[in-house]
């Protein structure tokens, strides 16, 4: 029996690796936690921060390799919740992927208002980022998301356990479903 995959994302600092964590911990079914970062801190040599323009090239090779990682878990029988920066810009790749294996998709965007993430983003480790500019940038890119729209969950207001039981409780469901 194949897995599913959920692509819980949103600005940084809107608590997806958290959510994601407390999801993934007491989940039913064996689950997987894909942290995207650790794609991109693999890369060595040549690594463009990805919010920069110029990291297209790099953001589109990364996000393909998730893709099939995410995938394989889920063909495999597990349950995937992939947290990451993950914008309708880049759902191609597991759309495709997703649609080639058979497996069921789901969207989950975590959107807090700007002020708590800046808030939650500027005051993460250092190895994190929490420059204004970028995490402003990033909110934004996910201010408006057209037909998506009905996948966000406005967390501003939620502490971080509410926001994992409505995760649980609703994102894989059909209003989520890509």
């Amino acid at each position: 029996m194949s897995g599913s995959l959920l692509i819980l994302t949103g600005p940084p600092g809107a608590g997806k690796s958290t959510v994601a964590r407390l999801v993934t911990e007491h989940a039913p079914r064996p689950t997987v936690h894909l942290h995207t970062d650790s794609f991109y801190v693999w890369i060595r040599t040549g690594f463009v921060p990805p919010y920069l323009p110029e990291s297209a090239r790099q953001n589109d090779v990364v996000l393909g390799v998730i893709a099939e990682a995410a995938c394989g878990y889920a063909r495999g029988g597990y349950d995937v919740v992939l947290d990451g920066v993950v914008g309708p810009w880049a759902l191609d790749p597991f759309r495709d992927a997703a649609k080639r294996d058979g497996l069921d998709l789901f969207y989950v965007v975590l959107r807090p208002s700007l002020d708590v993430t800046l808030a939650r983003g500027t005051a993460r480790d250092a190895t994190e980022l929490t420059d204004v500019e970028p995490l402003t940038g990033m909110h934004g890119a996910f201010a408006d998301l057209g037909e998506l729209e009905t996948h966000v969950m406005d967390t501003t207001d939620q502490t971080v356990e509410e926001t994992a039981n409505a995760v649980r409780r609703r994102a894989r469901s059909a209003p989520y479903s890509l």
